[in-house]
């Protein structure tokens, strides 16, 4: 019997907790060495700061900057009656984050509306888990799902997870938006099959 994405979730957040510090920087160096390979120089990257003991590290998002990328990140909020609304976004500039709700860090306003992940070449996704088929386990509060429908038809949708959260099938539903491709620390970049649908 498949699992549920609650049990997916938890378990995956479980064996997040007892990862040590030590793995999560090696895993975060692979994850960046991969990730400035395969992203072109001066390329619009949708990013994110990892929290917790998600994958990838800060590191990327200034040596991105450094191959003359334009960084934008990610601004969630939520509507009193509606619940999530899709994600805004502020340009990345190394020393201007600040606190902002669910214990994210992102950049002070003025924002982009929704819209602006148009234009990104490449949209770094935080993920639990993501499976070959390209559907993604997120968090469940759906930013990611009602933000990235509004993506540029070439533009690669890159889960960011852990090797052992590359899997082979992930329960989904219709609503969810299929990755393009995905970033282990072991793999590199691979292409899911959601790209040839």
């Amino acid at each position: 019997m498949q699992e549920t994405k609650s049990q997916v979730r938890a378990r995956i957040l479980a064996a997040r907790r007892v990862s040590t510090p030590a793995s999560r920087a090696a895993e975060a160096a692979a994850l960046t060495r991969h990730l400035l390979a395969w992203i072109p120089r001066g390329a619009t990257v949708c990013a994110f700061v990892p929290i917790g003991t998600e994958p990838g590290s800060a590191d990327l998002l200034d040596e991105l900057l450094r191959r003359d990328a334009v960084v934008l990140l990610p601004v969630a909020r939520e509507d009193p009656v509606e619940g999530p609304r899709p994600l805004r976004w502020g340009r990345y500039r190394p020393g201007t984050l600040v606190a902002a709700p669910f214990g994210l860090r992102e950049p002070p306003p003025p924002h982009l509306p929704p819209e602006a992940v148009a234009d990104a070449a490449a949209v770094l996704v935080p993920a639990l888990a993501v499976d070959r088929r390209g559907a993604r386990l997120g968090r469940g509060a759906g930013f990611y799902d009602r933000t990235l429908r509004l993506a540029g038809p070439a533009a690669a949708l890159i889960a960011v997870v852990r090797d052992e959260e590359f899997v082979d099938r992930l329960p989904a539903d219709p609503h969810d938006v299929p990755m393009t491709h995905a970033v282990t620390p072991d793999r590199g970049v691979v292409e899911l099959e959601a790209r040839g649908e």
